[in-house]
């Protein structure tokens, strides 16, 4: 077919434009918000509905009645009942990392000379903390502006279609000293097992905990019943989208007709690398020449990325002289150079590997994320070659076990964390086809010289469509990281990253290998990391098992509350039945949440330490 006009591009874009009047980019956290969500205010001693309602931005108390139907009086409410307040859930970032969207009430809040961010919270009861208010506003703790606007910010939640489309109104529940997941849900008349297992999932990582954070419960709406998720077809019409509708009822035949011109010629372009792929895989695997490789391999597409010559490359490391070695993997070696004025990581690759280089090759050139390592090209002439850019500060492993490295402290391990949770989230969530890695690992999750992690090693990447069944395919990956119905049936889903994900929140936490062999370093006695924390956390005393497993390179600078937390997250995350695992997008949430916690923790105040962990 004749190749489009130069035109057609603008032309095909102007006419989405017109068609569609919500652009909505995914991001990391959310794309879009609810209009509806409740807070469930803790009622203390003298203080009064009233005051509450101001709070939130009502002049009149009595809107909240018809949220609190099971009250006897909206004007005179007890002390130790709950209030809930309606509030919109929107998607909101924060001011200092615009990337990292989550969902909120930003709440205007104007300051009376001589308040911190630790007396606005406490205004809340809860719903809030002063490290979160900090998080989410621009003006430093200790000079804050007297009458200044302060944003109070409220997380929420508006539903999770992969977990329930039965629930799209929930609560905001900050846990009391007595509150559990369990007895908040049994108060909602939410404690069958069936509505347990689904309020785990909204809630990963906080079964179990009690006496702080936040739990999210669905809630009914004024009319006594539970607000199913709406779909964007349900949503209400505005003006701008009743225009873009007429737009798209003039443009939409002509669109039609563009639409299936261009994606005619983009899938014709697919089958052909399709075909390219299985013929150079059948070929290698007939022994083929390198001739052979590098003519087939240069019929794949490759986006944003450079197509090196051997010669550059063998220039670059001296001929792959032994003092550019970084590093050994299954697959071939690695080393360092300096290519197209940045620094690289080459990795050459045996002739036997051509599929875990094609999966690399086509995932990395057609994913681009902060939280991903990043492809700059690749090679075929003599080896398979692909050349990354070069992350200076070695892989998590090392951080953890290895030596000549500083110790991570707190802060660093929940950040590293979270940014490895979204790089997952981004390729489970975000992408067309969705990506499985398969192999999830501490040693596949590069450290910068900023303590930022990247994932990396897509070599067993797998696709699969978005919804489709959990696929079945040979056993490959690290022992310690695989799930059980991986390894009995080859079954693969996200939930495979999301199990591995869990092993290495374990790792963070204790600093021990998946796998924990006797000292004396015999094979046999050796036991997954799992099963010494799920044995920990069914013992008589959780906490003092805990405490065992506490990595001591930590000493005594962590909030245990925030350990509790990720260690209940990644049991969540290594559940047997992989239905019963959180979404990377769960995860994702609930690490933003730790990651307010400890992103203020003073490591060098041991008064500190010892004030917030109770000891």
């Amino acid at each position: 077919m004749e190749a489009p006009p130069p035109l057609f591009l603008p032309f095909l874009l102007l006419l989405l434009l017109l068609a569609s009047n919500t652009a909505t980019a995914a991001r990391d956290g959310c794309s879009e918000g609810c209009d509806l969500a409740l807070a469930s205010y803790y009622v203390t001693k003298n203080m009064n509905v009233t005051f509450i309602a101001q709070l939130f931005g009502f002049s009149d108390y009595r809107a909240l009645a018809k949220y609190n139907r099971g009250l006897p009086r909206i004007d005179y409410v007890t002390t130790g009942n709950r209030v809930d307040v309606p509030f919109p859930c929107k998607c909101l970032a924060r001011p200092s990392d615009p990337a990292s969207t989550y969902l909120a009430a930003s709440i205007p809040y104007r300051v009376v000379t001589g308040e911190t961010y630790a007396s606005i919270a406490s205004n809340f009861n809860n719903l809030t903390t002063a490290d979160w208010l900090q998080a989410t506003n621009s003006y430093p703790p200790n000079n804050i502006p007297d009458d200044a606007i302060v944003n109070a910010t409220v997380n929420c939640s508006c539903g999770d279609a992969g977990i329930s489309t039965d629930y799209g109104l929930f609560r905001t529940f900050p846990l009391r000293d007595w509150d559990t997941l369990a007895s908040v849900a049994a108060t909602r008349d939410l404690s069958s097992p069936e509505q347990m297992d689904t309020l785990r999932r909204y809630n990963p990582g906080m079964d179990g905990a009690t006496g702080s954070g936040i739990v999210y419960i669905p809630a009914k709406d004024p009319d006594g019943s539970y607000r199913p998720l709406k779909s964007s077809a349900g949503k209400k019409v505005s003006a701008g989208a009743i225009a873009g509708s007429v737009v798209a009822g003039v443009v939409a035949p002509v669109l039609g007709v563009l639409l299936f011109l261009f994606y005619r010629r983009r899938k014709a372009k697919q089958n052909a690398l399709r075909l390219a792929s299985t013929i150079l895989m059948q070929k290698v695997t007939s022994s083929a020449t390198q001739a052979d490789v590098a003519s087939l391999a240069a019929g794949i597409t490759v986006d944003k990325s450079v197509e090196f010559t051997y010669q550059e490359l063998f220039n670059a490391t001296e001929g792959f002289n032994i003092t550019h070695k970084i590093g050994q993997g299954g697959f071939g070696a690695v080393y360092y150079a300096e290519l197209v004025g940045e620094k690289a990581a080459i990795k050459k690759m045996d002739m036997q590997a051509t599929q875990e280089f094609l999966a690399e090759l086509k995932v990395l050139t057609h994913v681009h994320h902060l939280n991903l390592v990043r492809l700059i090209g690749y090679c075929t002439e003599s080896s398979l070659f692909l050349v990354y850019e070069f992350v200076e500060n070695g892989n998590l492993s090392q951080h953890l076990r290895g030596t000549g490295y500083e110790p991570l402290s707190w802060a660093e391990r929940v950040r590293i964390a979270l940014d490895s949770a979204r790089g997952l989230e981004y390729i489970h969530e975000h992408t067309v086809p969705v990506y499985i890695h398969r192999d999830i690992k501490s040693a596949n999750i590069l450290i910068d010289k900023n303590t930022r992690a990247k994932v990396a090693d897509f070599g067993l990447t797998k696709l699969t469509e978005v919804g489709g069944a959990s696929l079945q395919t040979r056993v490959v990956g690290t022992f310690g990281y695989m799930p059980p119905e991986y390894v009995r049936y080859g079954d693969i889903s996200r939930k495979v990253d999301v199990y591995a994900f869990g092993v290495v929140l374990y790792e963070l936490i204790s600093g021990k290998d998946a796998i924990v062999r006797p000292t004396d370093g015999s094979a046999s006695g050796s036991r997954g990391l799992v099963y010494l924390f799920e044995e920990a956390l069914t013992a008589l005393d959780p906490k003092e098992g805990l405490q065992k497993l506490i990595d001591p390179k930590l000493g005594d600078d962590y909030p245990v509350d925030a350990i509790l937390m990720m260690t209940h997250l990644a049991n969540a995350c290594t559940e047997e039945d992989p239905k019963l695992r959180p979404t990377m997008r769960s995860v994702v949430v609930a690490l933003m949440t730790l990651s307010s916690m400890s992103e203020f923790w003073d490591m060098k105040n041991p008064g500190l330490v010892n004030l917030m962990s109770g000891r």
